[in-house]
Formats: C-alpha cells, structure tokens, sequence
C-alpha cells in the first residue's frame, strides 16, 4: 500500500491528523471529517472515542483535557488546561511585541514569528496574521544585523553552571577588549539584549554590564565561581533600579517632577515613591543603579530636576561597556 495515496484509509494518519487540529484549537464537524478521509459516521465516532481514551490515559491527572462536543455548533474541540497552549490571542500579542522590540534579525524573527503562528488553528491563522502583515513587511531590525538565538543560549547555561568566562568585547567607540567576567543574569531592555557580570578579579562591588551583540567571542575558563555571587544579585530587583542599563554603585536620589504624568514616572522607575506632592509638583524618592537616571531626568526637560539640585550634574562612575 502506498500510505501517500491511500492514507483516508489509514487510521494511524486519521488519528494523528486529527489530534494535531485539535491539539491548535482547531473545531471540526463530524461531516467535515467524514468528507475530509472518505469514511462513515460511525469510523469518524470511533476516531473521536480512541482519541478521547488517549486523552484520559496521558492525561489522567489532568481531568479537564478532553474532546468535547458543541452542540449548538455540531463540532468537537479540545479543551485542556490554558498553561500548555497559547491561545490566538495570546500569539497575536507575542507576535506583536516581537515586532516592537526590534531585538531580532529578519531571520530570526521570521523563524519565531512563523512558529508562534504554528500554533494557531488553521482557520484563524490568516486572520492573526493578517493583524500584523505590514508589521512585519516593514519590519526594521537592529543595525548591528547579528543573530543573536545561539548566543543567548550559551550565555544561559554558563549562567546556570556559574562559569567563569572570557568574553572579547567590542566598545561604542569601536575598541575591542577582552574581560573575564562572573555573568549572573541576561535582561532585555531598549532594544537590546544584556550580560549582566560581576568582574572577576572583583574590582567592582556593583554589577557590570555588556551589550550582548557586541560580544565577539566567548569562552569558558574552566573556573566556576561560587554562588553567594548569585545571592548578591537579584535580575529583578537589578531592572526595577536601573535606567538604560547603566549600572554603578546602588543610591538613592530624590528628584521633583511637575509633567502631565505622575503615572508614567513610577512605571518607568518601578523602585520609585511619592513622599509629597503639592500643587502640581510631585517630590520623588528611588534606589538606583548607576547614572542612568540622570539622563531620564535630563529627557525631561524642565519637567524633572534634583530634589537639591535644579540642574544636576553629579556624575557617577557607570558600569556599562
């Protein structure tokens, strides 16, 4: 039997291609199916049974996954818990904030995009991708153009196995140097993907950071270093109190602001408090990394300035490469 030709009468291929529509949210009519491979009402009930034993043997601790029938709209459909799947919905805000981060190259973008579209049903996947078609057409991505997948996952595991790595790094003003760093964490963060190290000859107390697509080359040492490094550092207590990923010592600055929005502050400074307000100028105190937050405070203009000092100017030695 050649299985290409003949697969409508193949239970194994019914089955299978059955459960994989199902398993992307797909609804299917009993008459649809009975069409679809050529087979009786009664074959298509059996299918539908087997599928549902399968089901309840895999999945027994799991009682809410199942093969349902709608009756008002005469189709089965898949019901299962919300954690294993992404619903169009959700791919469709993924996809969508993919595109905003412009953190991937074409490439990869297209690779994760195409994936994430996977697993839509078959009958709502133009509609979702239709949403953001000229989204991605005009796509721009990053200048630096380089993919950046294989390295994030590096980074991971030496992150994990607390190695102590090389790294060749590649400066704004085009110098190149190498470091042997202890990395604790990756962010994302403005467009850009971060390493987050302590120094290995632990000539800084506070975290550096380096901008991971312009790293050159890594490479293991073959020296791990010990946890209490990663007791120091917290990666989301780290994003709540730097700014533009500009690290430095930890300190905590009070500044005023009398924009229109007091709601867009504390969102951007997440470590950030209200101690008064009066008027229409709000005085703010925040724990932050670095000098990051002096040039949040300059973006404002004349809206935001130093609690004790109208025009700042204090300067702060950055971690940042």
């Amino acid at each position: 039997m050649n299985f290409w030709t003949d697969y409508k009468g193949n239970k194994s291929f019914r089955l299978l291609n059955m459960y994989e529509r199902l398993n992307k949210g797909e609804q299917m009519s009993k008459q649809s199916l009975v069409l679809q491979f050529g087979v009786s009402e009664k074959t298509v009930q059996r299918d539908i049974d087997d599928l549902r034993a399968f089901l309840a043997e895999t999945h027994c601790d799991e009682w809410e996954t199942d093969v349902r029938y709608d009756k008002a709209k005469n189709v089965y459909y898949l019901v299962r818990p919300e954690r294993e799947w992404l619903t169009n919905e959700e791919v469709l805000a993924t996809c969508k904030i993919l595109l905003e981060s412009r953190a991937f190259c074409k490439q990869e973008l297209g690779i994760l995009l195409d994936k994430l579209l996977a697993q839509t049903s078959p009958t709502d996947r133009e509609h979702v991708k239709e949403i953001f078609r000229n989204e991605r057409f005009n796509y721009v991505p990053l200048r630096h153009g380089k993919k950046l997948l294989s390295i994030l996952w590096e980074l991971s595991q030496h992150v994990i196995k607390h190695d102590t790595i090389e790294i060749t790094y590649t400066r704004k003003d085009g110098i190149r140097r190498k470091h042997q760093v202890k990395p604790v964490a990756i962010l994302f963060s403005e467009f850009y993907f971060y390493l987050i190290t302590f120094m290995a000859d632990d000539s800084k107390n506070y975290p550096t950071v380096f901008r991971v697509d312009r790293l050159e080359e890594v490479s293991a040492t073959g020296d791990t270093f010990e946890v209490p490094y990663q007791d120091r550092f917290n990666d989301g207590d780290f994003r709540n109190r730097v700014q533009f990923m500009f690290s430095g010592p930890l300190q905590t600055v009070q500044f005023c602001y009398n924009g229109a929005s007091i709601e867009s502050v504390l969102d951007r400074l997440p470590s950030a408090e209200v101690i008064n307000h009066q008027d229409d100028t709000y005085t703010i105190r925040a724990e932050v990394y670095g000098n990051g937050i002096d040039m949040w405070l300059r973006s404002q203009g004349d809206h935001a300035w130093l609690f004790d000092a109208p025009n700042p100017t204090t300067k702060l030695k950055t971690g940042r490469e």
